[in-house]
């Protein structure tokens, strides 16, 4: 299967991500990814929260002084927020653009920005697992000079709001080790750990 995997996305010259869960088994399967030319990622933890929870806990905190917190259909936006994520991330991140704009076409997905005089600072989007009760949250990075100040906060709100709209009952967010304890003090509970084993073409 993994071999399978792998060579699909060769012969299309796409890289791959496997995530791996703490309770996957067998239990060799990171020997098994790494001999198949898959690499890991920093692992992260997966927090999950009742969504009624998370917007009762942060009621009144969907806004930013001086921050324009709004929900956004438009590729030129899909572009910004990549472009946005590549200075966070310090690595080129255009292939999101293509990313959203697959979620946006799904119709199962919400995406937020997050701007100061027109420039994006931050980002994030839900979602909405078919057939299930969970919206993921995704994103949420910000650029440095702007963090400290709610953003992130705000974002997980406005997120929690339209998940409870939507009538799903959960949040999931395969945390990094900077979001984790933030959204532990915000009432989300640690389940288990993920890796992102990633294998890319030559």
């Amino acid at each position: 299967m993994i071999a399978r995997q792998r060579d699909y996305f060769a012969a299309k010259g796409q890289a791959v991500e496997w995530k791996l869960r703490g309770h996957d088994l067998p239990t060799d399967l990171p020997e098994r990814l790494r001999a198949a030319g898959f690499e890991p990622e920093e692992q992260e933890t997966v927090l999950i929260a009742e969504s009624a929870d998370i917007v009762e806990r942060l009621r009144g905190r969907e806004s930013v002084d001086g921050i324009t917190i709004r929900k956004t259909e438009d590729r030129v936006d899909f572009e910004r927020i990549a472009a946005m994520e590549s200075i966070v991330w310090n690595d080129d991140r255009s292939w999101l653009t293509d990313e959203l704009v697959r979620h946006q076409a799904s119709g199962l997905c919400d995406i937020f920005v997050a701007e100061v005089d027109g420039e994006v600072v931050s980002a994030g989007w839900a979602v909405y697992e078919q057939g299930t009760e969970f919206a993921g949250l995704w994103g949420g990075s910000t650029l440095a000079e702007w963090r400290g100040k709610g953003i992130y906060k705000a974002l997980v709100t406005v997120r929690a709001v339209r998940a409870v709209e939507l009538g799903y009952k959960y949040l999931q967010v395969d945390a990094s080790d900077d979001s984790s304890p933030i959204l532990q003090r915000l009432g989300f509970v640690a389940v288990i750990t993920t890796t992102p084993w990633v294998y890319t073409p030559a």
